[in-house]
Formats: C-alpha cells, structure tokens, sequence
C-alpha cells in the first residue's frame, strides 16, 4: 500500500492496490521454494534418495549396466529420477495437502491469479531441479563421470519433462483427496524407478514390456539425457516427442480438471 500527498490539506490519502504481478509471482515462488525445501520428507524424496542411489549403484556391482564405468549410466538415469521425485511426486503431495487444508481456496481469492499460483509453483520446483542437478552433477564427476554431448538437448530435456511431470502431478493432486495422493504419488515413484530406465536398463525387461516401458515419461527422459551424455547423440526428437505429448496431456487434464477445493 502506498500514499500520495495532498498539498493543498497537508495530510496524506492512502492509494491501495496489488502489488505488479510479476513481483507476486516471485514472492509466491520465494515462499514455495522455502517451503519446500524446509519439509524433512520432501527433501528426502528430491535429494537423498537419488544421491544415494547414485552412490550405491555407481559404487557396488549390483545392476549390469553394460560397458563403461557404471556412473556413465546411472547418472543420466538419476538426474530424471530427480526431475520426476520434485516435479511429480513432491509437488503432488504439497498441492494435495494444500487443496485439502483449503490452502489454494484462499489463494484462489488473492490478488495473485490461478494461474500466477501455478506459475509460482513451477517456477519452485525448475529453482528445486537446478539445486539437484549441481549437487547430483558435482557428486558424478567426483566419481569419474564423463559426459558428453550438447547441452542444449540436454536443457531442453529437462524442461519438457519438468512439464510433463508437473502436468500429472498436478492432476493428480487437483483431482485425488490428499492421502489418495500420498500414496498413488510414492507408489508411481517406486514403480518408475524400477521399471523406467532409472537404475536398471530396459534392455533387462522382455521385449513386449519395454515397447511399453518405453512410452513412460520417466523412460523417455532417462533414455535421452543417456543418448545424449553418454552416447554423445545429438537432439533425440524420438524422446523428446514422447515427452511433448505428455506435456501436453498432461497440462492440458489438470487444468480442465484441477479442482480447488
């Protein structure tokens, strides 16, 4: 709120008004990006899982992940596993205890638009994902990674499916009731991260399970992010249509279907 002088009274009215809308997006990003990263649970799921798995599974002979040294693999597999763990899984519990605490009723009626709110929480999780893609980046080169390949692709991989994670975790949170949420979320989670290319390749599953497999969101971006820096590929329009389309489908469902109360 501010206040203009009024000379010829010598006393001040006051102006109200909104702040500019991108000053409120920043703020509501700010407030969900400390949020965020002072739940206990959430980091859990965003950082220490896929540091640990990445650790784990780069360090001990577990999983045959072909030739080269076993990071090459895993750590393309572990940097979408961490887009899919804040992007989806984290983002779709928060918003579904938000919807259910009617937290998001009373955003609803702010000066900040729906859509700013969903802008802001975006905005969240890309400054989430940059925090995990340094830490996961530093940890893999401490343990010999050697990427290849041009990071334009690999920017543009990870912003597709930054969206299409967000478009279902966001449909799941604006549809489910909150503890449905919970555990459809980690119970997806767990799935992807056996079944999606993450840890073990797709090669390992039979024939007709990968042709499948291969159309997840999950697989789709751990196999491009690997053709890209491990293989030294070029853009993987393959992967990256796959991803478009769920971006697409997904956005699309949650905001004809996102329910705010």
């Amino acid at each position: 709120m501010s206040a203009t002088t009024d000379r010829g009274a010598g006393t001040y009215a006051p102006k109200p008004g909104a702040a500019p809308l991108p000053r409120m997006i920043a703020a509501q990003a700010a407030l969900e990006t400390r949020m965020l990263l002072r739940n206990g649970e959430q980091l859990l799921l965003t950082v220490v899982i896929p540091t640990l798995l990445l650790v784990l599974f780069g360090s001990v002979d577990i999983v045959d992940t072909g030739e080269g040294e076993a990071v090459d693999f895993l750590a393309p597999g572990v940097l979408a596993l961490a887009v899919m763990s804040t992007a989806f899984t984290g983002q779709a519990i928060a918003t579904g205890f938000e919807r259910r605490y009617g937290v998001l009723k009373r955003l609803a009626v702010s000066p900040l638009p729906r859509w700013g709110l969903m802008t802001a929480k975006t905005l969240s999780v890309l400054v989430t994902e940059i925090l995990q893609v340094v830490l996961l980046t530093v940890i893999a080169f401490a343990m010999g990674w050697d990427p290849h390949g041009n990071p334009f692709a690999v920017l543009l991989l990870l912003v597709l499916g930054t969206a299409a994670f967000s478009g279902l975790g966001l449909l799941m949170a604006g549809t489910l009731k909150a503890e449905a949420t919970l555990a459809a979320a980690n119970l997806v989670f767990l799935l992807l991260l056996v079944g999606g290319g993450v840890v073990v390749p797709l090669e390992k599953f039979p024939d007709a399970a990968q042709s499948v497999l291969g159309l997840l969101p999950i697989a789709a971006l751990s196999d491009g992010l690997r053709d890209v820096l491990q293989h030294g590929a070029g853009v993987p329009w393959g992967d990256l249509g796959i991803l478009a389309v769920w971006a697409v489908l997904g956005l699309g469902a949650a905001a004809r279907y996102f329910r705010w109360e």
